[in-house]
C-alpha cells in the first residue's frame, strides 16, 4: 500500500464558493506534489451538508481517504458555531466508523471573510494530514 498513490475523494461546499474554490485548488496542488490521486469529488451546498457525501466516498474501495473542504464565516447569530461543530462531531465518527482518514479542511468558525482569505490554506493542509495518515496506518 504505501508505495501506490494514496487514493483521495474531495468533499467540497459550494458555499462561499469563492475561498472553497481557492482551497480546492490549492488542495488539489498538494495532492499532485504529494503523488496523491484524487479518484473523486462531490460538491455539497455547504459544510453541514457534508456527512453524507463523505459517507458515499468512504464506501468506496478505491479511496484511500477523504478531503473536506469548507468555509463558514461568522454572521449576526451563532449559527457558524454550530454548523461547524455538528460537522466536526460527524466527520470524526464518520472516520472512525469506515477506518479511514477523514481530513478537517473547513475554516471557521468565528472568523471574517479577510481572516478566511488568509486561511485558503486549510485544504492544503487536510490533504497533508491524509495522506501521512494513510501512510501511517499502513505501515
Amino acid at each position: 500500500m504505501i508505495d501506490q498513490p494514496v487514493r483521495l475523494g474531495f468533499v467540497v461546499a459550494e458555499f462561499n464558493r469563492d475561498l472553497t474554490y481557492m482551497m480546492e485548488m490549492e488542495a488539489e496542488e498538494h495532492a499532485r506534489f504529494l503523488g496523491a490521486a484524487i479518484r473523486d469529488r462531490l460538491y455539497v451546498p455547504g459544510v453541514y451538508d457534508m456527512p453524507l457525501a463523505i459517507r458515499k466516498l468512504l464506501k468506496k474501495s478505491d479511496i484511500d481517504a477523504v478531503i473536506t473542504i469548507g468555509c463558514v464565516i461568522e454572521g449576526a447569530t451563532d449559527h457558524d458555531q454550530i454548523v461547524v461543530q455538528h460537522a466536526a462531531r460527524k466527520i470524526i465518527d464518520l472516520s472512525l466508523e469506515f477506518d479511514k482518514p477523514v481530513a478537517l479542511g473547513i475554516s471557521g468558525p468565528g472568523m471574517t471573510r479577510l481572516e478566511a482569505t488568509e486561511r485558503v490554506e486549510y485544504g492544503k493542509r487536510a490533504v497533508e494530514s491524509a495522506v501521512k495518515m494513510v501512510r501511517r496506518l499502513a505501515e
